[in-house]
């Protein structure tokens, strides 16, 4: 953690030498000891330590200096470090502006030149200030800041994404926050630049697009070599395991996200039946622990970028990027997983990231003290959802279609939610619109036996339905189902153009697609068991095809 700073100014450069090198000789442990001769380099230093989230633990400024008056000098500092202490150097002709400056900027102490010895006349009254100052100070958060308006579909965005990623982050509402309204105003930021986003060295991005974020964060979005063994498209449980066994047992290895690895599975607030931890853990740490190990192993990590198509070119298959790039691979898994069903109701869509959001909880819960939060959907996903959000909010509830949750949610999941005072779970209820301003207020909710309606107070809306497959782009005549997973394995000759397709003597491997070398992992592929377990099952047994696959080409 940086250390607090004092920071001094002074015109003269032989006075500014000597206040420093007694600071240094006395605080340096504790302190860092930052000084300039020039008032607009100090205003310039001031803004870049507030937006990195340092701390100034005092000010030391000349009374007299040709750009600016010591006094006036401080009243601009007040505005970037109201807690400061503000310290003026003063000459014995200038004792009456330091008394009138105690009035107007609330001066603490005026230190009159020159100060020898420093152990009597500068270190004891600097000393008995910074030991007040220490008394209020509270660390401020190091790390990347998130400036804007809750309700705001593109703030929501960023934030998920760097939670995706496991980059921790500070959110700050621009309107309510009083850091964010402080920062705003120095930085001169206006609505249209929200969101912003604050980096740790103080430089900052209006609106940026998440590749420009990813390059600031040292996320790689662009690929190292042209030619891989294999290409494994999606980082959720299934694509991560394909990369680490792919990666240790020798393979070049090429792993592309669209977004944040982990899929659902990552934005999972607590997994409790994965195997070899009893008391479970978090979707995040699970991401966190696979990133690592693949990463180890020598995997290369390509996100956030998306696969157009893939093309085949001899026996090579051609992976064509969102930007237009390309890159080889002489064998793919593809684990794009599946998505959250788009709600078609009236409003949800009006309200998406203004209140209503597709899974995100572990993102937008903490904006959900105290409030009332609906989670949708009887799932696994849903249920730990709804644990999640209780810790935060005044009420959940859950809507269902179904009596009660027993068809669709692990048994573990249903007595948690049965143990939950908070939680409550609405069946046989649907929800008919969605209400509000600029952001989610109401719902309209029908009772399904019943056709009753009724109008309930909603802050956040957090939906968890369906498993709609991200395989819209995927072409070469792969064969689908009608609901869009991918077929593989014998599955794939029930479909009577099969035969048509497939041109190689001998049947496809149990994950392999109706194109050679192309295989499907997890979620995404039809007949999947949508369970963390079976897809990380699937993506390791990927690997082992592939080997296959290549010892033949």
């Amino acid at each position: 953690m940086a250390l607090p700073i004092i920071f001094s100014i002074d015109d003269d450069p032989q006075v500014l030498r000597a206040i420093s090198r007694d600071l240094k000789s006395h605080y340096r442990d504790k302190y860092r000891i930052l000084s300039t001769t020039s008032v607009a380099e100090a205003m310039e230093s001031l803004l870049e330590l507030q937006n990195r989230g340092d701390e100034v633990a005092m000010f030391i400024s000349d009374q007299r200096m040709p750009e600016m008056q010591g006094v006036d000098f401080l009243q601009k500092a007040m505005k970037l470090f109201p807690f400061a202490k503000r310290v003026l150097l003063t000459a014995y002709s200038d004792t009456e502006a330091a008394i009138k400056a105690i009035n107007d900027v609330q001066l603490d102490y005026y230190l009159m030149k020159p100060w020898d010895p420093p152990e009597e006349k500068l270190y004891p009254p600097i000393d008995e200030l910074l030991r007040d100052w220490q008394g209020n100070y509270r660390p401020d958060f190091k790390g990347i800041k998130v400036i804007g308006y809750q309700f705001s579909p593109k703030a929501h965005e960023i934030k998920d994404f760097l939670a995706g990623n496991l980059v921790p982050y500070l959110w700050l509402d621009a309107e309510s926050n009083e850091t964010g309204r402080k920062i705003s105003e120095s930085n001169n930021l206006c609505p249209v630049d929200f969101p912003v986003v604050i980096f740790e060295d103080g430089s900052l991005l209006k609106t940026p697009s998440l590749i420009d974020i990813a390059e600031r964060i040292g996320l790689n979005p662009r690929t190292k070599q042209q030619i891989y063994d294999v290409v494994i498209i999606g980082a959720g449980p299934a694509g991560l395991a394909a990369s680490v066994y792919g990666a240790s047992e020798g393979l070049s290895t090429l792993l592309i996200e669209r977004k944040a690895p982990g899929g659902q599975a990552g934005t999972s607030s607590r997994i409790e039946n994965y195997l070899g931890f009893p008391t479970g853990l978090s979707g995040s740490e699970l991401t966190r622990r696979a990133i690592t190990q693949a990463t180890r192993f020598g995997t290369e990590f390509l996100s956030p970028q998306f696969v157009k198509e893939i093309r085949l070119k001899d026996k090579y298959k051609t992976v064509v990027l969102g930007d237009g790039s390309e890159v080889n691979a002489k064998a793919v898994v593809i684990t794009t997983g599946v998505d959250y069903r788009k709600l078609e109701t009236k409003g949800i869509e009006e309200f998406t990231g203004k209140g209503i959001y597709y899974g995100a909880a572990s993102t937008e819960a903490s904006s959900c003290g105290n409030k009332d939060v609906y989670v949708l959907g009887g799932g696994n996903s849903a249920g730990q959802a709804a644990m999640y959000l209780s810790k935060f909010a005044r009420n959940v509830y859950i809507l269902i279609r179904r009596n009660d949750l027993t068809s669709s949610m692990s048994s573990y999941l249903i007595d948690q939610i049965a143990g939950t005072e908070n939680i409550a779970v609405l069946g046989c209820t649907e929800i008919v619109e969605a209400q509000g301003g600029d952001h989610l207020e109401h719902l309209k909710l029908v009772d399904l036996n019943t056709k009753e309606e009724r109008t309930v107070d909603a802050d956040a809306l957090f939906i968890f339905i369906g498993a709609r497959p991200f395989t819209d782009w995927v072409g070469l005549e792969i064969i689908k189902n009608k609901k869009g997973f991918i077929e593989t394995g014998r599955e794939m000759k029930n479909y009577e153009h099969f035969k048509e397709i497939w041109k190689v003597d001998r049947d496809p491997y149990l994950l392999e697609t109706s194109s050679p070398g192309i295989f499907a992992a997890g979620d995404v592929r039809a007949g999947a068991m949508n369970r963390v377990t079976s897809a990380v099952g699937e993506g390791s047994m990927s690997i082992s095809f592939v080997h296959q696959y290549l010892n033949e080409v």
